[in-house]
């Protein structure tokens, strides 16, 4: 029997249509099972793999934790194939800066420190095409002329990885020297990593038309090496 993964999107704030959007897009060709809205913590219980959203990191936790979801959240993604975009990143993370006043509930899970809109406001989005070897192995990642096809990112109030805290955390894509607002961007910032079963990333695919991260994540939790 062809193993199947059902997918949850935290769906509390945020920009989860898009990823629902994406994922359904894929059902034809990835083994997708389902593809849900995740809001109760029963919701969670009955999916394999979670995304959680880009929007507002403060905001997602907050109302997690007034629904009661925030342990089953942090169970969940201890054990469990989790993605978080952007805010997603930074709920993920183990340590945040630059948070706002009072600081903000985490999830503790993902070993890194994450600066929180490391690029500047909204007026700073940004996108920045780039070669991406570790989505080399899926489909469409070659263009018409048979060169490898890159990947457009999109940053919108970007957080950016500014610190690896475990040796098992494995970096995936860097941007360029010179982009973001301190120091550490004249070496390049990191922006996507990959650690056990969990995936965190800067950008936002979801506002791309390009399906590679999001068929990069249901493999990723279907065990496939990727």
């Amino acid at each position: 029997m062809v193993k199947t993964v059902r997918v949850g999107v935290l769906a509390l704030q945020g920009a989860f249509v898009e990823h629902i959007h994406m994922l359904n897009t894929l059902r034809g060709e990835e083994h997708i099972s389902d593809v849900i809205e995740v809001r109760t913590k029963e919701e969670l219980a009955s999916i394999d793999a979670l995304i959680i959203p880009g929007g507002e990191s403060t905001s997602i936790a907050l109302i997690a934790e007034r629904c009661g979801m925030l342990e089953s959240l942090r169970e969940f993604v201890s054990t469990k194939p989790t993605w978080g975009t952007c805010a997603g990143l930074i709920l993920m993370a183990k340590q945040a800066i630059h948070t706002k006043k009072g600081g903000q509930q985490l999830l503790n899970a993902l070993p890194v420190t994450v600066s929180r809109n490391q690029f500047g406001r909204q007026v700073d989005s940004f996108t920045i095409k780039l070669d991406s070897p570790c989505l080399n192995s899926l489909s469409g990642v070659k263009g018409s002329d048979g060169t490898s096809r890159q990947f457009e990112y999109v940053f919108i109030r970007a957080p950016a990885i500014v610190s690896v805290d475990d040796p098992e955390v494995q970096p995936l894509v860097t941007l360029p020297p010179g982009y973001g607002q301190t120091d550490a961007s004249e070496n390049g910032l990191l922006v996507a990593v990959r650690y056990r079963n969990m995936l965190g990333t800067s950008f936002h695919p979801e506002l791309t038309d390009d399906s590679r991260w999001h068929q990069y994540f249901v493999r990723m939790a279907l065990g496939d090496d990727v």
